[in-house]
Parts: C-alpha cells; structure tokens; sequence
C-alpha cells in the first residue's frame, strides 16, 4: 500500500475541493492506492463531483455575517464565500452562513482547517467540511468558508455594511453597560467598516512597521524634486511627518471622527473619553475585527474579446 503524505492530500483537495477527509480516504482506498487520478473518480463515484468540477473557480463573493452570545460578550465573525453576487443574495446560502456562524461561536477558534473537522451540529452524521459539500452540489457554485475572527469584552457590538460586503465587531471594555455606550460603540464601528482602521492604537504598531514604512516614505522624498538640495534635518523632519500622519490613518483612535459633533470629540479617542464622562462609567474600547469580502482574493476578470482574439492566434 502507497504511503499517504499530507501533501498529497492537499494536492487532492486543491484539484477538487473535497474535503480534506474525503480526500485522505479516497486515497487510501485499496483500489486507488495512492494514484492521483483514481482518487479523483473516486471521488466523483462518492457523489463529490460537484464540488472537483467547480473547485479551480475563484469563489470571491459571498457574505460577512456574525453571531453574538446572550449575554452580548462574545461574538463571531464568518466570511463564506461564493462565485457570484447571485448566489450570494439566495435565501438558502444566507441560511447556511448563519448556520456556520452559529456554529463558530461554539467553537470558540479562529482556526478553519480545526474548525471544518468538526462534526455538523445540525447533523452530526456529517462534519463541516462535508456539510460545506454537500452545499456546493445543493446551491451548484464553488463555496469556502475563508474565515472566523472572534472577539470577547465587558460588551461587543456588531455592525454589517452592504448586506454582508463589510462585517465589523468592536469590543468594550466599560464598567457599566448602557444602550449610550451601545450606541457609541455602533457609531465606532461604522467609523472601522468605513476607513479600515488596522490597528487600535499606536502601541499596537511595531517597530518593525514604522521601520519599513519610514523607509519607503524616505525612498519617495529623496525622489521630489522640492526636496533637493535640502539639509538632512529637514528630509528626516519631513519623513517623520509623513510617518506620523500615515500612523494616525491606520490607528482607530488616532483617526478624526466622522460623525464628529465639535472639537470635544475631533478623535476617535476624544469621542470614547466623551462618551465615557457623559455616561459616567469606565469606557474603552479594547479591540476589533473587520473583514471585508473578498479581500486579498484575485478575481477573475472575463474579457470575451480578448479571449476570442487569443483563439484566433490575433
């Protein structure tokens, strides 16, 4: 019998988009003995042909959606994702997304590969990747549950943009929970699904960051021409500037607050202080999550014409 290395199996699962399990046992099966091809009939005999044919499809629609405890102190964010915009609006796939969100909230770990190991709750028979599957050769797009942030504080408020486009969750820490301290959290988080704040704060950025980008902000200076000629004192003042401003863009609380009502609440930050005198309590923002779908994924662009004109060797 052929040994089964973990890279095969990823191969196997890449061509084909089976589960990581199936794709471990239909290798494995006497029959095919570790040969490629028959694990891919195998596969398709097993009723997975759905799921190999549409597997080399970029899935880069789909929904952010979440799921929240009881007691508001937990949630979870879940992007699955489709190949189309329709699919993605279908009542069934939204059903499902939730399903999966329910699930990861349960779960407790931002950890895919972990988490589509688990067992189905909704049907124990199956696990997540086999459910994931079956709703590939149900719903007849490739479909990827991408991933899973979760975030945990004294309350978390959760806010979806653009029916699932954007998914944001920011967490609080405050010694009193209030439907103003709700409300100022929601309004923060309006703020992260609209600028893409990246990190809480400046102590959040590492030295290796600033480094890097304070390099690059150099490279850019010593090629303008306003620059020239100019003492180094007043290029590295000048990178320094840039870094800062470049800073306080990514840090949520460095950021000015757009919904900001005067100069007593001009920053995220002076926002929270604010709110936390007006309320009387504790307040503080202790972390976030935003995803945004399909990000970081290169989607295929179809250009008819162009492709017409390759086949025709023009």
């Amino acid at each position: 019998m052929a040994e089964i290395s973990a890279k095969m199996v990823k191969d196997l699962r890449e061509a084909t988009g089976a589960g990581m399990m199936d794709c471990k046992k239909a290798l494995s099966d006497p029959e095919v003995n570790g040969d490629f091809d028959k694990a891919v009939e195998f596969l398709r005999k097993k009723g997975l042909a759905a799921a190999a044919k549409k597997a080399s499809r970029v899935a880069a629609e789909g929904v952010v959606k979440y799921a929240i405890s009881e007691d508001a102190k937990k949630a979870v964010l879940v992007e699955v994702n489709s190949e189309t915009d329709f699919v993605a609006k279908n009542e069934k796939f939204n059903t499902y997304v939730d399903e999966v969100a329910a699930q990861a909230l349960s779960f407790g770990s931002s950890d895919v590969e972990a988490f589509l190991k688990e067992k189905w709750a909704l049907d124990p028979l199956l696990t997540v990747e086999e459910k994931l599957s079956s709703m590939v050769a149900t719903i007849g797009e490739k479909l990827t549950i991408r991933r899973i942030e979760l975030v945990e504080g004294d309350v978390v408020v959760p806010y979806i943009h653009g029916e699932g486009k954007i998914g944001v969750l920011v967490a609080g820490k405050v010694s009193a929970v209030s439907d103003a301290v709700k409300d100022a959290l929601k309004n923060i988080a309006m703020q992260i699904a609209a600028l893409n704040a990246k990190y809480l704060d400046m102590s959040e950025v590492s030295e290796e960051f600033k480094a890097h980008e304070l390099e690059v902000i150099k490279a850019n200076i010593a090629q303008d021409p306003k620059f020239a000629g100019k003492p180094e004192k007043v290029l590295e003042g000048a990178a320094s500037g840039r870094l800062n401003k470049e800073l306080k863009e990514f840090c949520l609380l460095e950021q000015d607050y757009v919904k900001s009502a005067d100069d007593s609440d001009k920053t995220v930050a002076k926002y929270v202080a604010k709110v936390a005198k007006e309320t009387g309590s504790d307040f503080a923002v202790k972390s976030f999550i935003r995803l945004e779908r399909g990000e970081g994924i290169e989607k295929k662009v179809d250009d008819f014409a162009a492709e017409v004109a390759a086949q025709a060797g023009m």
